[in-house]
């Protein structure tokens, strides 16, 4: 990987000159800011090709993802306190529990080895690959609203333990309040890898700090999900960060 472009705390860009990052060099581009009690850091990560598509002909991510995405996914992970997913995604990417893998181990210490999940579901529902337990992987919680039953609520509770199931919300999960019930975990760090409505009704709250974005060097044409999904809503962003690998553009964008 080249880093391109940085940009720093007093607003200067400074040229990359074509460098090429090791994998400290990219922890560090990639660094969570210092954080005060209490405080919060919501990032989002996606990938999109060039023409704006979200997934591929089979409507996954995956089909999409170069190996310098796949780096970078697993390094965020890797900083992060918990991932966010929406239901949606988290079936149609065959989530797992999340696990850390060398070489970002070493970034865990004094944190759990591996950042929990959690899953946002307004039908309470839990997909199957994230309710059963995998050896050496993060925690599941699910996040939804009063909408979802007593039965389904009850049931995940069961299934995730009482602890691990935060209801906020009525009809849709309240994610200001989310946010909060994350925050006050520990989990302070926070990771949403999608689908576009959690992004969006992320961005709409006004809680997204920063996006994560790689941009793959594709046209896949045809009627394809953006990255953002829902009611229309504004967020100016700041670029802070390119980074450039055999024609895949990475960017880090930071809420203004």
């Amino acid at each position: 990987m080249r880093l391109l472009l940085s940009h720093d705390d007093l607003g200067r860009w400074s040229p990359g000159r074509g460098g090429v990052m090791d994998s400290e060099a990219l922890a560090l581009a990639y660094a969570y800011p210092q954080l005060c009690a209490e405080q919060t850091w919501v990032r989002a990560n996606f990938v999109s090709t060039l023409d704006g598509a979200a997934t591929g002909a089979d409507g996954r991510s995956g089909s999409i993802n170069t190996g310098a995405d796949r780096e970078v996914f697993a390094l965020l992970r890797a900083l992060s306190d918990v991932v966010l997913v929406g239901a949606g995604t988290a079936r149609a990417e065959r989530y797992k529990r999340a696990t850390v893998r060398a070489p970002w181990t070493y970034l865990r210490q004094g944190r759990p080895a591996h950042p929990s999940t959690a899953l946002f579901s307004r039908s309470g529902a839990v997909p199957p690959e994230l309710s059963q337990a995998r050896e050496d992987s993060g925690e599941v919680m699910l996040v939804t609203c009063q909408q979802a039953g007593a039965a389904a609520i009850n049931l995940a509770r069961d299934t995730l333990g009482e602890q691990n199931v935060i209801v906020q919300g009525q009809a849709t999960v309240d994610m200001a309040a989310a946010v909060g019930s994350l925050a006050a975990r520990g989990l302070r760090r926070i990771l949403c890898e999608g689908g576009p409505h959690l992004m969006g009704d992320l961005t709409a709250s006004g809680h997204l700090d920063e996006l994560c974005l790689t941009i793959t060097p594709t046209l896949v044409a045809g009627d394809h999900p953006r990255i953002t999904a829902g009611t229309a809503v504004t967020a100016n962003l700041k670029p802070q960060l390119l980074i450039e690998s055999e024609g895949t553009i990475l960017g880090r964008w930071a809420r203004t």
